[in-house]
């Protein structure tokens, strides 16, 4: 079945007090057979409205009628992947969409490692499989949550329109997730997508499921921190999952890895760009110490060492994202079969790690120490260095836009025990040099290594909108390129 035979029933479902006709030939884009499975689109009729609910109550705030340039993933081919034109973020067609199977695809790793692919949930495993797509469902929603209020506060029509993709497809990554649970566990899968619904980002009594997703993002700084950072995280927890045995794991998380990409270029672009604004004013006043922080910020744009602290506190809090670097979970979840390792197919072992160990940096006698640990109880610690080495790539390109400009600073990443609550470093302070020191040394010397309310406050000076058609706050650069071609100053939102 092609992604375009989708179902042409228009079942009612409820909105608040009103009724909305959901023709789902129209809304829900699809390769998953959508209109033969019955059970399937009953749990949907059911789950449609809490989500439309959600998104009215939670999404982006005070733009919902404003007409915005987005791409819809209508399909999975060139042909369908990216469509673009204005749409009414309400209106927005979140799709289920699969990465195309594999013939005689096999399970990569773990101990059943070259049996076929499973294409409906192991029983041995179908807890632990229905936890692993409850938390990677759970991290979508809480970003848009995270994230709804930026608009009012947007650099520019271009940027505004970035982070409004970015939510529209959070959505869709939430139904991806959505469609696993309702799809392949029952009762107990419909009453998970609708907990999804119900926890809320930094909400005391029912908040989001990781530590991360209950952080504040309240100026624009923090998101290309979170897009570059944070979803980068996501980036390597898909890569992982689209190792899964579970096929249709696989082939969700796929899918999503092509969307995410964009994320990531939103973080890197948005980084990039207020450091290109911040060398350029530099330059152009006669500054050349990015340590004469009063002088920089008279010129309204972001210092340097402010942008290591915020890197600093983000590179942290998404690091924690990964769980203990030694972890009978995770050593389950990969040896089950479940979850690989980022590019399994490309490392050089026998891919079921009974007898392979790795090293692992932990805190013994108040020393960091580097130990051989089983491979398989390592499985965490080995995903972050992955991590660590995937985030240098867009630090490296900071970096030559700083060097062009013939200013002495350095963006770097701190040592991987800094400012960390999860895990082996949990509990110690450690300095971005990856030194450990006293409690009292860590508070007097912390404010120099994150950011601090005097930051906060300065930040905030900054985040006045610009919304005027072409135009961009005096903090970020304009962008090299436009979105699909279009120019640099092409009206991206319609503020209606």
């Amino acid at each position: 079945m092609s992604q375009d035979d989708t179902l042409t029933e228009a079942p009612e479902s409820v909105h608040g007090d009103t009724f909305v006709e959901v023709n789902y030939a129209d809304s829900i884009p699809n390769n998953v057979d959508l209109s033969s499975d019955r059970q399937l689109l009953r749990a949907l009729e059911g789950w449609h409205p809490n989500y439309r609910n959600w998104w009215n109550e939670m999404g982006p705030d005070g733009f919902q009628a404003s007409d915005v340039y987005l791409r819809t993933a209508v399909g999975v081919d060139p042909e369908g992947w990216a469509k673009f034109g204005y749409v009414k973020m309400p209106d927005y067609r979140w799709g289920i969409l699969l990465a195309p199977p594999v013939a005689g695809r096999t399970i990569p790793a773990g101990r059943h490692k070259g049996e076929p692919a499973w294409q409906d949930v192991p029983g041995e495993y179908r807890s632990l499989l229905r936890r692993l797509i409850v938390v990677q469902g759970d991290t979508e929603p809480a970003s848009v949550e995270q994230q709804r209020f930026l608009g009012a506060t947007a650099p520019s029509l271009y940027d505004m329109r970035n982070l409004f993709q970015v939510n529209v497809e959070e959505g869709r990554h939430l139904w991806a997730m959505v469609y696993l649970l309702v799809k392949y566990f029952g009762r107990d899968g419909r009453e998970e997508a609708q907990a999804l619904l119900e926890r809320r980002s930094g909400e005391q009594d029912n908040p989001r499921i990781l530590g991360a997703f209950n952080e504040e993002t309240p100026d624009w700084l923090s998101f290309f921190m979170f897009t570059y950072f944070t979803d980068r995280d996501g980036k390597m927890q898909l890569a992982a999952l689209a190792e899964s045995g579970f096929d249709p794991l696989s082939r969700t998380c796929r899918f999503m890895l092509t969307e995410e990409a964009h994320h990531l270029f939103v973080g890197e672009t948005g980084v990039g760009r207020t450091v290109e604004a911040t060398c350029a004013a530099m330059k152009k006043a006669g500054i050349s110490n990015p340590y004469d922080v009063e002088a920089v910020r008279a010129l309204g744009v972001v210092d340097l060492p402010l942008l290591q602290r915020k890197a600093n506190f983000h590179i942290s809090l998404s690091r924690d994202l990964f769980g203990s670097e030694i972890s009978s979970n995770a050593a389950e979840a990969f040896s089950s079969g479940l979850k690989g390792r980022f590019n399994e197919a490309q490392l050089k072992d026998d891919h079921e790690l009974q007898d392979a160990t790795y090293t692992v940096t932990r805190v013994i006698n108040n020393e960091l120490v580097d130990e051989e640990i089983p491979a398989l109880r390592s499985i965490n610690c080995r995903l972050l260095d992955d991590y660590i080495a995937d985030c240098q790539g867009g630090m490296d390109r900071w970096n030559k836009v700083i060097e062009r400009a013939g200013i002495d600073f350095r963006f770097t990443q701190p040592h991987k025990g800094f400012n960390r609550r999860i895990g082996e470093f949990a509990g110690h302070a450690i300095s971005p040099a990856g030194t450990i020191i006293s409690a009292d040394a860590w508070a007097e010397q912390s404010k120099d290594w994150l950011q601090n309310d005097s930051d906060l406050v300065f930040i905030r000076s900054l985040m006045k909108p610009c919304h005027v058609q072409g135009q961009y706050a005096t903090w970020i650069a304009p962008p090299r390129l436009g979105i699909n071609r279009q120019p640099v100053d092409y009206e991206y939102v319609k503020i209606a």
